[in-house]
């Protein structure tokens, strides 16, 4: 039996493999929303499919990779023939993932010839195919519009690559030497976290690995336990709105939470979400279940408690009910390309629950969208290049401070593509960026800034899409604090502005268009009376609040 020291070195070992995963896929990867924007994830799992240990990427990533592996052994794959140089990828949201641009690989690790691990890299790969550049339609009306859909299948098996389907990829999707090139980087990647697993194998045998495995999971089970059982009991609910699918427009889409504590236990219950949708704002059970997973590991940590090691351990105390058929639980064949605005707007349902549970940890609504856009330009050769952009707001004020600018919150980790490398790979340029003043909600503790990016069209012919939300409903503020901006885009043609919908396809452009998004600041924490009127001075001398708006929110004397 392993003893506690040796548990923990394994521990470290396994977040360092899933480390060095993490940085060959960033250092190999092609496309810029692998290499630059870093929209992957890699993770090291038990033989059993169950999260030992990950980076630190995307968490709507790591919360469903688990889901999805153990769905593949369940279902889909035999696990008896799964061989120690077989590689499995997928990205169907009906066998367990998230939505068609997001390619995941897994590969078992044998040791004396046991299985005792699998790893596993996902990628948001550049274009898949369907109705728009980037894979990211905002009016598909079923899955089967989204792009190419590939079932569990053996991408190399015994060493061997397969050929036809390498081949089957590359004739369906817009960049296919890019998306290749991205999907050999997440199989360097396996091979480098499978290499490191097989050296710690060497050390402390097939059965120590399943051993430490096991226990890892059981001592973060433990901790989180632990943890919700320092919460109040009781039921707490609220919700939170989308502003529609893109098709019925005006339509808004419930994000409803009814959660329950009881001792070291959590129910969320999701029934009084709205049915699921025509457009493709809908979310699989894997996606939204990771939003709820993230929501109670983010509230489980007061100040001064140990972390938790973040593994499918922490799940086990959290059950989440969601019918088939609703938004957050959708049955096939619905669309599911816009999935992460679901589960950002489910995390700020659950973060207004939670707050009710733990008002010292939770702050106001981030802004709760992934503000994704692509550029398709054409040359006169008919020759394309493709964009995709995923844009960020602000944070929320916190109890204990103001909220962060222009900071990726909630479901994603990603960073923004270098205006450079934009310009130096596409007929594009990025004409204004920067942070957008006055759309931080007022409070005592004072929301994060959105952001504001421009980008003209240098190109003769150019399609633009979008994927966006936040347009109607603001993020809320919390303890008396305001709601945030709301998101605009506005295209401007030879010195006319017109507002473009935030959901909408294949929108024709032409040189020297300039298209602009201003994203949506945080929600305000506290009444904006109580605000620290030094602290009030700062923020007009530095520009984030005007002084115009400074007088409308936080009195006729600021």
């Amino acid at each position: 039996m392993l003893g506690p020291i040796e548990i923990e070195v394994i521990r470290n070992a396994l977040t360092a493999a899933a480390a060095e995963m993490d940085v060959t896929v960033w250092r190999t990867s092609r496309s810029t929303i692998v290499r630059e924007l870093l929209d992957y994830s890699t993770a090291v799992f038990d033989a059993e499919g169950n999260n030992l240990a990950q980076s630190a990427r995307i968490p709507g990533h790591l919360n469903s990779m688990s889901h999805l592996l153990r769905e593949l052994l369940d279902r889909w794959v035999d696990p008896d023939s799964w061989g120690p140089d077989d590689v499995v990828i997928t990205n169907d949201p009906y066998c367990g993932g998230q939505h068609l641009p997001d390619i995941t690989a897994f590969k078992p690790v044998f040791h004396e010839g046991r299985r005792i691990a699998f790893v596993g890299t996902l990628c948001h790969h550049i274009d898949v195919g369907g109705l728009a550049a980037g894979s990211y339609a905002a009016k598909a009306i079923e899955i089967f519009q989204e792009g190419l859909r590939i079932p569990p299948v053996k991408l190399i098996e015994r060493g061997i690559r397969n050929e036809g389907v390498w081949a089957m990829i590359r004739q369906n999707v817009r960049k296919p030497d890019l998306l290749l090139g991205d999907l050999q980087s997440q199989i360097a990647s396996l091979e480098v976290g499978a290499a490191a697993l097989r050296r710690l194998a060497t050390r402390y045998g097939a059965a120590g690995m399943i051993e430490a495995g096991a226990r890892i999971l059981d001592m973060s089970e433990a901790a989180m336990r632990a943890a919700i059982g320092r919460m109040p009991d009781g039921t707490y609910e609220f919700t939170d709105f989308l502003d529609d699918d893109g098709i019925d427009l005006g339509q808004p889409i419930r994000l409803q939470v009814r959660l329950t504590v009881a001792e070291e236990e959590i129910t969320v219950d999701l029934s009084g979400c709205s049915p699921q949708v025509q457009g493709p704002t809908n979310a699989t059970l894997a996606s939204s279940n990771s939003a709820v997973m993230f929501a109670v590991m983010c509230a489980s940590m007061s100040p001064g408690d140990e972390p938790i090691a973040a593994n499918a351990g922490c799940y086990r105390p959290v059950r989440t009910i969601a019918p088939e058929g609703l938004v957050v639980n959708a049955r096939h064949p619905a669309p599911v390309v816009h999935r992460v605005a679901v589960t950002h707007r489910l995390l700020n349902a659950m973060f207004g629950a939670l707050h009710q549970v733990v008002p010292d940890r939770i702050p106001a609504a981030y802004y709760g969208n992934s503000y994704v856009c692509t550029f398709q330009t054409v040359a006169a050769d008919a020759s394309r290049e493709v964009l995709v952009e995923i844009e960020i707001g602000g944070s929320g004020g916190h109890p204990a401070k103001d909220g962060v600018s222009a900071f990726a919150s909630g479901m994603h980790n990603n960073s923004n593509i270098p205006i450079e490398m934009i310009e130096s790979q596409m007929p594009l340029t990025i004409t204004r960026y920067g942070l957008l003043p006055d759309s931080g909600g007022p409070g005592a503790r004072r929301g994060g800034l959105g952001l504001f990016r421009e980008w003209r069209v240098d190109s003769e012919r150019c399609f633009f899409t979008a994927n966006m939300d936040r347009f109607v409903h603001p993020p809320y503020g919390l303890a008396g604090g305001q709601p945030a901006s709301l998101g605009r885009l506005i295209l401007t043609r030879e010195g006319q502005e017109v507002a473009l919908q935030p959901k909408a396809d294949n929108v024709p452009l032409v040189r020297g268009d300039r298209v602009r998004l201003e994203t949506s600041g945080g929600g305000g924490f506290g009444p904006p009376e109580a605000r620290d009127p030094a602290a009030l001075a700062r923020d007009v001398a530095l520009g984030y609040v005007t002084p115009a708006a400074a007088r409308a929110a936080y009195g006729a004397g600021a």
